[in-house]
């Protein structure tokens, strides 16, 4: 129990295929309901893809676990109508500083432009997050939340997997067309279909302890590195909504993880590190180790893996749950075609290329950070409190410090679904990058592009078009003309896609960039549209 939540308890219900006996196959089905698996049934729905997600528990996560999220995922829980709840009740924040011992050697800015919908980072605990998504999963006929619902087995065919899944009231089987694997980082399902699961495990450990307090900190992320109050080690401190304060403490690979999570040895770090004039009361503890490391594959046969069971990296930079939720925006819009035959199976493969591209970026800065952070060398350390040394004084060594590099989306740019650029372009709308949000108005109300892109293919262009739509096959592109569709009321759009008369771009189902021209072409676009689906 916390002082600050109550946990809910959903009801088991049994299906009415276990009461009958039928073994029914399903589109999708996704096992595992955190964050990565919510998201995955919320986005299938809003694809009009039929959704049953299956889990063991029957709560919301304990603890506040995950509790970063980054502007990109906002933008797609906001596309996906559960944003507003997320960043009204999270902490708002942008801001960052690092201290080297009592100093402040360097501070940063997440989102220093304007006109963006969706803040830079909110913090909000774990659990909220999860009720919330939840909440929006209950209220959509599509969605089929199976509580208490285990995996025991799979067994694997050509089109379909056979699932084996126990509850309170026995043991059924139920099919699959496609199943998402999203049971975190010591999945069962990656372990029954034997995937491999490598990288690096590093030697240390970390004390999380959420404080009940009021202080006049500001909604900043401070970072401190061998202060006076932890001397050798490192902190880390993050606000959260109720009060609740996140310190995370460096304790070194010696540490008693038992010992450490006792309130008798945790109060007196946390004296030490406010006063002890502050009043404060413990929420939750826990104490992690941390590792580097993806599946070889995040497609086996009928099954594709997203989040933590495709990929785990340490905490620091907030890029696990972060890159999870970009996994499932990949994924679905590709299921959804498959799924309605209006594109090839070998679309489904696009999925591993482009995200484990993704995870790849997320491991390689996540093992740098975690080596800034916890050196294991003397010339490490040497080379670390160097820079921070430094970096209070020069401005050469502040990009070198490194707390943690936060959560940025990874651009597809080798993506074998992009058409390349044939014409010169400024900025950073690149194909196989989201697109950046820019503030416009319709009918004369003010609004946002993301909001106006939606969840299918779009062509969007500067000034008119003779048509309305562009296809290939059974997939078509809505044509949305900035000028008379939409207006760019602050001239953010053209300047951040270097839009002129006549641009034009092609933008997937997940709001990425596919291509851009100088003018509009339609037997170009389709071309590229049939590229996008995995037709060349």
């Amino acid at each position: 129990m916390l002082n600050t939540y109550t946990y809910p308890e959903f009801d088991y219900i049994c299906s009415p295929e276990q009461k009958s006996g039928e073994v029914k196959r399903h589109p999708v089905v996704v096992i595992g309901a955190g964050p990565i698996g919510l998201t995955a049934a919320l986005d299938c729905a809003a694809r009009d893809i039929d959704v049953v997600v299956l889990d063991d528990n029957n709560t919301v996560s304990i603890g506040s676990r995950a509790v970063c999220y980054a502007k990109r995922p906002l933008e797609i829980w906001d596309r996906l109508g559960c944003a507003e709840r997320m960043t009204d009740k999270g902490v708002n924040w942008k801001k960052g500083k690092v201290f080297f011992k009592e100093k402040l050697a360097y501070q940063f800015d997440l989102l220093a432009e304007d006109h963006h919908k969706m803040p830079a980072m909110i913090n909000l605990q774990q659990y909220y997050l999860e009720e919330y998504m939840v909440d929006q999963c209950n209220a959509d006929d599509k969605i089929d939340l199976r509580w208490k619902h285990k995996l025991i087995s799979i067994t694997q065919h050509d089109d379909y997997a056979e699932l084996t899944i126990e509850t309170p009231d026995g043991i059924f089987k139920m099919e699959a067309t496609w199943v998402i694997g999203c049971d975190g980082a010591n999945s069962d399902l990656r372990n029954m279909l034997g995937a491999e699961f490598t990288g690096q495990f590093f030697q240390d450990r970390f004390l999380i302890a959420d404080i009940v307090m009021k202080a006049d900190f500001p909604a900043e992320r401070w970072f401190w590195f061998d202060p006076p109050f932890h001397p050798n080690q490192s902190v880390l401190l993050h606000m959260q909504s109720d009060n609740v304060w996140r310190i995370d403490f460096q304790l070194g690979w010696d540490s008693d993880p038992a010992e450490e999570k006792k309130p008798e040895n945790i109060i007196p770090r946390v004296k030490a590190m406010l006063g002890d004039d502050v009043e404060f009361e413990l929420e939750w503890a826990s104490v992690y180790q941390f590792a580097c490391r993806r599946i070889d594959n995040l497609r086996y046969g009928r099954v594709l893996f997203a989040g933590d069971s495709a990929h785990q990296v340490s905490p620091f930079g907030a890029r696990g749950a972060n890159t999870g939720v970009q996994d499932i925006d990949n994924l679905s819009w590709k299921l959804k075609l498959v799924l309605d035959g209006d594109a090839p199976e070998s679309l489904i493969d696009s999925y591993d290329e482009e995200r484990a591209f993704a995870a790849d970026d997320n491991l390689l800065n996540s093992t740098r950070s975690t080596d800034f952070i916890t050196p294991k060398s003397k010339g490490s350390r040497f080379y670390r409190d160097a820079v921070l040394e430094l970096a209070e004084l020069t401005d050469f060594a502040k990009p070198l410090v490194n707390s943690g590099r936060l959560s940025t989306p990874t651009p597809y740019v080798h993506s074998s679904l992009n058409s390349s650029d044939v014409e010169a372009f400024k900025g950073k709308m690149v194909p196989g990058t989201n697109c950046a949000d820019a503030p416009i108005s319709r009918d004369g109300q003010e609004g946002w592009l993301l909001n106006q892109l939606g969840e299918g293919f779009v062509v969007l262009t500067v000034g008119s078009s003779d048509v309305a739509e562009v296809s290939h096959g059974n997939v078509s592109a809505k044509v949305l003309s900035v000028g008379t569709d939409i207006e760019d009321v602050k001239g953010v759009f053209a300047e951040r896609y270097d839009a002129k008369e006549g641009t034009t771009y092609l933008i997937r189902p997940d709001q990425h960039v596919a291509a851009r021209w100088r003018g509009f072409d339609e037997a170009k676009i389709k071309a590229a549209l049939a590229c996008s689906i995995g037709e060349r």
